[in-house]
């Protein structure tokens, strides 16, 4: 079995069309498809974003007995599917049950005209969400063969601002950070790349990262110390109702740029103090772009053994505060920004509270 990345993640959300409309028109992915009742998906929509190799489907259920209703009103909008890109759906699948995977759904096979076939099958990752095994073969531009229907890309900004997901990040309640890092370990074959213990104001929390043996699926998985002060942590596994993913890092070849696109157009970004990018240069060296341009935006900075990144971080999207999106440029650094955790926890702490900055 061979994981090659994440082929698309699908959140539920409590209305596609204007879910789609925020991110087609703020953060430039366009609508490449739908699909139905006419298409044989009943009592949902489901509408296909893309932008470069990043895929969103955003669906809605039309009943209140579908699992997208259900989940909205249980979790708010958020991530229930992440779909992983494998070479055989089926044997995939197979040898995820006999690890130890719970069944969500048996292979199924989608075709049409032009030689196009899709493979998925699914099975439960944490919390509510599923893990779709996604095999495909024949013209990229086809999604699920005759249960989406390819479109146009929809009008919007010409600027391809991002090329892949680059990461997910995930809250599980406290107890349960080291049995879904064996999960991955033993099921799926990731490996553990990265432990920290973070503290900040107070508050505690676990971190590991894991990884798949191609490196292109990254999970980064937080538990709150049950033994500090609840925070920011525990307000997501409690306003979401359980384990989540807690932010989609999308990958950028220029954070400036892209920052100040979506700046632009309205996107709110979490603020950080005059304090951090005073004490830039002595913790993270020279760095390329000018600290002064990486101040007026709000831009983070940290390094590794192997070189720098930048990140910075939205302010949710949504009524319950919880899933948010991170911005990030790699110029070498194979890390996840460890050294700004405490600026950005700082910085969500301010948005939870109201304050100003």
């Amino acid at each position: 079995m061979e994981i090659y990345g994440i082929d698309h993640v699908e959140m539920y959300v409590g209305d596609a069309k204007q879910a789609a409309f925020y991110l087609a028109h703020a953060f430039g992915l366009q609508v490449h498809g739908q699909g139905g009742p006419e298409t044989g998906l009943a009592d949902q929509r489901s509408l296909l974003l893309r932008e470069s190799a990043v895929q969103i489907v955003l669906t809605s259920g039309l009943a209140a007995t579908h699992p997208a209703a259900e989940y909205v009103q249980r979790h708010g909008d958020g991530v229930a599917v992440v779909g992983l890109e494998v070479d055989n759906a089926s044997v995939a699948y197979t040898e995820l049950l006999a690890r130890g995977a719970q069944s969500v759904t048996e292979p199924a096979t989608y075709t049409d005209e032009q030689e196009t076939t899709v493979v998925i099958a699914e099975v439960a990752g944490f919390g509510d969400v599923i893990h779709r095994l996604v095999e495909r073969h024949g013209p990229r531009r086809e999604f699920l063969p005759g249960a989406f229907q390819i479109t146009e890309p929809s009008k919007g900004p010409d600027e391809k601002l991002f090329s892949e997901i680059d990461h997910l990040a995930i809250c599980v309640p406290s107890g349960q950070l080291k049995p879904t890092v064996e999960f991955y370990e033993n099921v799926f074959g990731f490996l553990p790349i990265f432990d920290e213990y973070i503290e900040v104001a107070g508050q505690g929390m676990e971190s590991t990262v894991v990884q798949s043996p191609s490196k292109h699926v990254t999970f980064t998985l937080i538990e709150p110390d049950p033994n500090r002060r609840p925070g920011q942590i525990n307000d997501f596994l409690t306003w979401h109702a359980g384990a989540g993913v807690q932010h989609i890092a999308l990958r950028t070849s220029d954070i400036v740029e892209a920052v100040s696109t979506l700046r632009d157009r309205g996107v709110n970004f979490l603020a950080s103090p005059s304090a951090y990018y005073k004490a830039l240069p002595d913790r993270v060296g020279e760095v390329e772009t000018p600290i002064e341009a990486l101040e007026e935006l709000g831009i983070l900075v940290d390094k590794d053994h192997w070189g720098q990144l930048l990140q910075i971080f939205t302010e949710s999207m949504h009524v319950r505060r919880t899933l948010f999106l991170e911005i990030i440029e790699r110029r070498g650094a194979m890390t996840f920004g460890s050294g700004n955790i405490k600026a950005l926890y700082e910085a969500k702490e301010r948005e939870l509270q109201g304050v100003e900055v």
